[in-house]
């Protein structure tokens, strides 16, 4: 009788067992799949997070395009675009009683130390025209021959090979310069390709150039925040000597922090209206154009040396006949007929400047002297307004010349016609931006009625420099205060239109929210509403 029994029990023994076991593993089961589940709502919720944060990111470039579509006086009146905190950091878009849900968006820059050098962040936008134009590099090239190579020459780290290879690489023809590299050497890589030989569509193409390297175009600066971190110097871990050699050959900021493929500046006047085209054909269109806005000697001048060429002049002017238009000079009354072509093109509005026209009058010669004294007193009063309602570029736009208000040192020495005494002097006395209480400031000439350059170093020099561009650069930060999710965007946006537009946008949130909150704005606190 006790051996059934006992069979019993050890029946009902394992079946507990079994219980136990199968309720362990629903339990487990139910323990994972909220976990589980635990995971994906926190996964899901953050992801929602990283959405809001782009959405904050968009608001701020969005702001922009807004803001730079306004009239310039009104954007002057709201503290300009250069360094501008009070619109461009830690803005609110979602505001909150909570951190968590608190959004704000930063715009942010490049900076520039007391040399001259890129160094820290402001807030504001990034001239493109401050950086060197790989684009425009050939066309440079064709208005002075080897300005192009030098201004590559003068990136950190550059040297005469890779600068050669960089431009054979975009240029159109195969036939490599001295050190460069063309279609035979591209086709011996594995795998082969052919160079560009045209327009490169991102800077990051120039890793396809022999001798380029990521170290190189990239820098140390590995989270483009304009500085080089704590981990950023970390030598190898190793210790290899050779490693840390190379180490200390790339430069600080690669050479991205100094290119560019879009930088343009409007050929308008201050006012918005088109400039005069000096080279205009119809001298009689020319002449009533300049006489709607300037004294008519202004006119006549320029007419004349259109139809006789200036002193020195490699032109000879043609006989008059016609109708004619009647002007005056150092050697008494001219006549000019305006009927005529003109035989000389001005190349720079500048080579007006203390010029004189020999104008045959008859069987006499008539000396007509410039109404553009060449002394700085008489410059100061002349120029600004000279250079802002003429020119001698009939497109409404000009690419590729360089911001001498806001290039870095090392730009400034690349530029033909630069010197360290020149470029010296420039960051002594520039304004990022040009005063509005001072027509001076708004043009390149700055630097000639400053007394840093001769007038004729600022004909050579004016092919390649300009007082601002109308394309800007930005990284817009959305963030949360409790630092749970942001979004940084690159965007380049082209203010040369009415309608600003954004030209390029590229997500770079993967480098990090490249600066700390404190840095980029939050709240002290709901009593204060202030903003750190």
């Amino acid at each position: 009788m006790s051996t059934p029994r006992k069979r019993l029990r050890s029946k009902r023994g394992v079946v507990l067992f079994v219980v136990l076991v199968v309720v362990m593993m629903i339990t487990l089961s139910a323990y994972a799949y909220t976990e589980l589940m635990f995971i994906e709502n926190k996964a899901t919720h953050l992801t929602g997070r990283q959405i809001q944060a782009r959405n904050v990111a968009e608001s701020g470039i969005a702001m922009l395009s807004v803001f730079l579509e306004q009239e310039q006086e009104l954007i002057d009146e709201q503290g300009g675009i250069y360094d501008n905190p009070d619109i461009m950091r830690g803005i609110l878009v979602y505001p909150d009683e909570s951190a968590e849900s608190r959004g704000r968006f930063s715009v942010l820059a490049p900076a520039l130390n007391a040399d001259g050098s890129i160094e820290g962040i402001r807030f504001g936008l990034e001239d493109e025209s401050s950086r060197v134009n790989l684009n425009a590099l050939l066309m440079l090239e064709g208005q002075t021959e080897g300005s192009g190579r030098a201004l590559l020459m003068a990136l950190p780290g550059m040297n005469e090979e890779i600068a050669d290879c960089i431009l054979d690489y975009i240029d159109e023809d195969d036939e490599p310069r001295d050190l460069g590299a063309e279609f035979d050497y591209y086709n011996t890589l594995d795998p082969p390709y052919n160079p560009k030989n045209g327009p490169l569509e991102t800077v990051e193409e120039l890793l396809l150039v022999r001798g380029v390297t990521p170290e190189l175009l990239f820098g140390r600066d590995t989270n483009r925040n304009g500085l080089v971190d704590d981990h950023e110097w970390a030598p190898p871990a190793d210790g290899d000597q050779q490693a840390m050699e190379m180490l200390e050959l790339v430069p600080d900021l690669g050479w991205s922090s100094y290119l560019t493929l879009v930088s343009m500046e409007k050929n308008y006047s201050d006012s918005g209206q088109p400039k005069i085209y000096l080279n205009e054909e119809n001298l009689q269109t020319l002449h009533d154009n300049i006489t709607a806005i300037f004294p008519v000697e202004y006119a006549d001048f320029i007419c004349a040396y259109r139809l006789y060429g200036g002193s020195g002049s490699q032109n000879s002017g043609g006989n008059s006949s016609g109708g004619s238009s009647g002007a005056s000079g150092g050697g008494g009354s001219v006549s000019l007929d305006l009927s005529q072509q003109g035989q000389t093109k001005i190349n720079n509005v500048l080579e007006l400047i203390g010029a004189s026209v020999q104008v045959q009058q008859g069987n006499r010669t008539v000396t007509m002297q410039s109404p553009f004294e060449d002394g700085i007193i008489a410059m100061n009063v002349y120029l600004p307004s000279m250079m802002d309602k003429m020119t001698i570029n009939p497109s409404p736009i000009i690419p590729g010349r360089i911001n001498i208000n806001q290039a870095p040192y090392e730009v400034l020495l690349g530029i033909p016609g630069m010197d360290e005494e020149i470029a010296g002097q420039i960051l002594e006395q520039r304004l990022p931006v040009p005063d509005p209480e001072d027509p001076v400031t708004r043009h390149e000439t700055w630097i000639l009625l400053r007394g840093i350059v001769t007038t004729q170093q600022m004909i050579s020099l004016s092919p390649f420099v300009c007082g601002g561009g109308d394309v800007y650069r930005a990284q817009v930060v959305g963030y949360f205060e409790d630092g749970s999710a942001f979004s940084r965007q690159e965007v380049v946006i082209d203010a040369t239109q009415p309608q600003p537009k954004v030209m390029l946008w590229r997500d770079i949130s993967e480098l990090g929210r490249g600066h700390p909150l404190e840095v980029l704005g939050v709240e002290l606190g709901l009593d204060d509403g202030q903003i750190n």
